[in-house]
């Protein structure tokens, strides 16, 4: 497994870097030995966050664990996030995981904390990704991993670009275009 560590408003040691690396190595027993992993660790206030992005094939696993002043704890927390998704998933993802997973796992979950409201909003962040054609459960099953309350994809019966969302009750939605 090939692991890429970038920070941001931080330096990132040796201690850092072998600490990750040795977290990092317990997760070969889920994943492929080609299979890549990107952790992004970034300090902002008091806060030290933590992602971890694994891309695969069809499926990109993600996971985000903050703590204050506790990268250690972060990284710990966000293993633990993507360990329950693979968990979680496992025959959904049987094709793309290795079979040989065995611990069961209870999920914790961490609240987040809601961000503060702003009077004026702004674009402060722009994204770019590939748009994939999927049937209606893979991107469930996609958004669910990602821990997005929206995904958008291209689906495969009508050949175009749909939204789904997580409704405040809970459920989903989708949205389609009218042709």
């Amino acid at each position: 497994m090939k692991t890429t560590i970038t920070a941001k408003g931080m330096v990132v040691t040796p201690a850092i870097s072998n600490r990750v690396m040795k977290k990092t190595q317990t997760m070969s027993r889920y994943l492929r030995p080609e299979t890549e992993m990107f952790i992004r660790l970034r300090r902002e206030r008091d806060e030290r966050i933590v992602e971890i992005t694994v891309p695969m094939r069809d499926v990109t696993l993600r996971a985000e664990a903050s703590s204050p002043d506790n990268l250690f704890m972060s990284i710990d927390r966000a293993l633990a996030k993507l360990e329950r998704q693979i968990l979680r998933h496992r025959t959904k993802l049987d094709k793309r995981l290795r079979e040989d997973i065995s611990v069961e796992e209870e999920p914790e979950f961490i609240e987040d904390v809601p961000m503060e409201e702003r009077k004026v909003r702004q674009v402060v962040r722009e994204k770019t990704y590939t748009l994939r054609p999927m049937s209606r459960e893979d991107a469930i099953m996609q958004m669910d991993m990602l821990g997005h309350n929206f995904f958008v994809y291209i689906d495969l019966d009508s050949d175009q670009t749909h939204v789904l969302y997580l409704r405040r009750d809970g459920d989903l939605g989708l949205l389609v275009p009218e042709t």
